[in-house]
C-alpha cells in the first residue's frame, strides 16, 4: 500500500473591520482582472475548454467590479461571495487505494467549498467621495476592460464556425444537469444498454412517486396520483412500441411482465383512492421491478466484444445478483444482515465477472470486515503478505484493469481513467450516487492493479451533480446494494462476512476458473 499524509490545512480568518474588507475588495479586483486578461490574451497557457469555462464564470465579477469604478454618482453597499473553491476534507488521507489491512485507509478529498466574502462600502456626496478616491489609472483600465469585452475576443477563435462546433454553453451542461440520481433501482435501469422512449415515459413518472411521498398531508397522495395516471396514460399509449422493442427470445416473458405491472397499476390507483399512504411505496417498488425486467428483455445479447486481452478472463456477460450474509458484533440492536447486490455486467463484464468467480471459489466466505470508517465499507484483503486474490493455476496474484463505461460509448474504457484520457466531462454508465455503491479497490498509482478487495460508498456527493463526484472515472463500479444498504452504515471492522452466494445470472458468467479449480 502507498499511503500519502497531508498537513491539515486551519481555518482562514477574517478581517474585523471596514477598512479591511475594502483592502481585501480591491486586492480581489486585481487579481479578478489580472487572471481575467490572462486568459483574453494568453489562452495557449491553458487548455482550450478550460479557459472558455474560466472566462465565462470571471466575466460577471470583472464587469461588476469595474462598473462600481466607472461609477462616480451612486452611493452603494456591495456584498458578494467569491468562488474561491477550498477544499474541504472530511476525513485524512489523500485517495482510495487497495491497502494492507496494518496500514490506515485513504480518504478522498471531497467537496468545493465557498468560503470568501467580500464587504464594499462606497459613498459620493457632491461629487467627492469619502472613503476612497476615484482614481483616473483604474477608469482608464475599466474602459478599455469594456471596449475589450464589446469588441470581443478573437484569441480564443470564438468564430460562429467555433461556437456551432463547440460550444462554451454546451460544456457547462454536465454541472447544471441537475439533482443526481441517487436509487439504485433507477441507476441500474438506466445503465441497461437500450433505446426505448416508450418503456422509460412509464418508468420516469413511476420514479417520481418517491418524491411526491416527501411532501406533506394529502398533497402527497395528490401528486402520487397524477404521476401514477401519467404512467398509465404512457403505457397505453406506447404499449406496442415496448412489445416491438423486447428480444424475440424474450418476447413472451416481457409480455407476461407488462400484464403484471397493467394489474399492478391499478391496484395502486384503488390504494391512492383510498388514501392508505403507507401502502403506496411496497406497491411502487413491486412495479418498477415489472418494469425493469421488461427493460432486461429488451436486451438482445451481449452488446459488445470484451477487448481480446481480456476475453480469457472470467466474464459476466449480463446482470447477475447475490446475498452477503453478515454477522454484526457488538450490536445489540442487528446480529446480521443479509444485503442484496445486484452486479452489472453490461458495463464491467471483467470487473463484476471476477468478482463472480471469487464468490463461487468462497474467497469472501468467512473475512472481516476491514474498514468501515463512515466514509465506506471495504473488505477482500486476505491472510498473508499478498494483497489479492493468488490465482492457485499461476501462483501470482491476479489482477484485473480498470473499466469505466461512458455514456455514448459502445464499450468501456480498459486501463485508463478517464481523466488520464481527457475526458472529463463524460458521463459514467455507474456513477457514484447510491448510497452502498459497489466498487473495486487498487493501488493508488497503477491503474490496473485491482484484485479482489472491494469497497462500498457511504458518503452521498451532495454537493455534486450526477456523475461529477470526484470518483467517477477513477474506480471501477460493478453493481449497487439494493436491498438493506442502510445497514452498511452500521458495520464496522471486525464484522464478519458469513457468506456470499448468487442467487441469480450465475448463467451470465462465462470464463469461469473456479470449475478449473475443481
Amino acid at each position: 500500500m502507498r499511503e500519502r499524509e497531508r498537513k491539515s490545512k486551519g481555518e482562514k480568518s477574517y478581517p474585523e473591520r471596514e477598512d479591511d474588507y475594502v483592502s481585501i475588495s480591491q486586492q480581489i479586483k486585481s487579481c479578478l482582472t489580472f487572471l481575467f486578461i490572462i486568459c483574453c490574451l494568453s489562452p495557449t497557457t491553458l487548455s482550450q475548454s478550460f479557459s472558455e469555462l474560466l472566462l465565462l464564470l470571471l466575466l460577471p465579477y470583472v464587469i461588476s467590479l469595474h462598473i462600481v469604478n466607472m461609477s462616480t454618482i451612486i452611493s452603494c453597499n456591495t456584498y458578494s461571495c467569491l468562488a474561491a473553491s477550498k477544499w474541504n476534507n472530511p476525513t485524512q488521507g489523500s485517495s482510495f487505494v487497495r491497502t494492507h489491512r496494518s496500514c490506515s485507509w485513504w480518504n478522498p478529498k471531497f467537496l468545493p467549498k465557498c468560503s470568501s466574502h467580500k464587504h464594499v462600502h462606497c459613498q459620493l456626496q457632491n461629487g467627492q467621495q469619502e472613503k476612497r478616491s476615484f482614481s483616473l489609472k483604474e477608469c482608464a483600465i475599466s474602459v478599455a476592460l469594456a471596449a475589450g469585452l464589446i469588441a470581443g475576443m478573437p484569441s480564443l477563435d470564438w468564430s460562429p464556425m467555433a461556437y456551432a462546433a463547440n460550444p462554451a454553453l454546451s460544456d457547462l451542461s454536465v454541472l447544471i444537469s441537475g439533482p443526481p440520481i441517487k436509487d439504485p433501482g433507477a441507476l441500474l435501469r438506466y445503465a441497461l444498454p437500450i433505446d426505448n422512449k416508450a418503456i422509460r415515459e412509464v418508468q420516469k413518472p413511476l420514479e417520481d412517486i418517491t418524491e411526491s411521498l416527501k411532501l406533506a398531508g394529502v398533497k402527497a397522495l395528490d401528486s402520487a396520483e397524477r404521476n401514477l395516471k401519467q404512467a398509465s396514460r404512457s403505457l397505453k399509449q406506447g404499449k406496442s412500441s415496448i412489445i416491438s422493442g423486447l428480444a424475440e427470445s424474450k418476447k413472451d416473458h416481457g409480455v407476461e411482465l407488462l400484464g403484471k405491472l397493467e394489474v399492478g397499476m391499478e391496484e395502486l390507483q384503488q390504494i391512492v383512492e383510498d388514501r392508505n399512504r403507507d401502502a403506496v411505496a411496497p406497491k411502487q417498488k413491486e412495479l418498477l421491478q415489472y418494469v425493469g425486467g421488461v427493460e432486461e428483455d429488451m436486451v438482445d445479447g451481449f452488446p459488445f466484444e470484451v477487448p481480446e486481452e481480456y476475453r480469457s478472463m472470467p466474464l459476466l456477460k449480463g446482470r447477475a445478483a447475490v446475498d452477503m450474509k453478515v454477522k454484526v458484533k457488538d450490536n445489540p440492536n442487528l446480529e446480521e444482515c443479509v444485503f442484496h447486490i445486484v452486479l452489472d455486467g453490461y458495463n464491467a463484464p471483467v470487473t463484476a465477472g471476477n468478482f463472480v468467480d471469487l464468490v463461487q471459489r468462497r474467497f469472501y466466505d468467512g473475512m472481516e470486515i476491514q474498514r468501515a470508517d463512515g466514509f465506506v465499507v471495504q473488505t477482500g484483503d486476505p491472510e498473508g503478505p499478498a494483497e489479492g486474490f493468488i490465482d492457485p493455476s499461476t501462483e501470482k496474484t491476479r489482477t484485473i484493469p480498470l473499466e469505466v463505461m461512458v455514456d455514448g460509448e459502445k464499450a468501456p474504457f480498459y486501463g485508463e481513467t478517464l481523466e488520464e484520457l481527457g475526458l472529463y466531462k463524460a458521463q459514467t454508465k455507474l456513477p457514484f450516487n447510491a448510497f452502498g455503491t459497489m466498487a473495486m479497490a487498487r493501488d493508488e498509482f497503477e491503474d490496473n492493479s485491482a484484485s479482489s478487495q472491494i469497497f462500498w460508498l457511504l458518503k452521498e456527493s451532495e454537493l455534486t451533480p450526477s456523475n461529477s463526484n470526484i470518483l467517477d472515472g477513477r474506480y471501477a463500479v460493478f453493481g449497487y446494494v439494493t436491498e438493506n444498504e442502510d445497514f452498511l452504515a452500521d458495520l464496522k471492522v471486525g464484522d464478519v462476512i458469513e457468506s456470499i452466494q448468487v442467487v441469480s445470472g450465475l448463467e451470465n458468467l462465462v470464463n469461469p476458473s473456479y470449475k478449473i479449480a475443481g
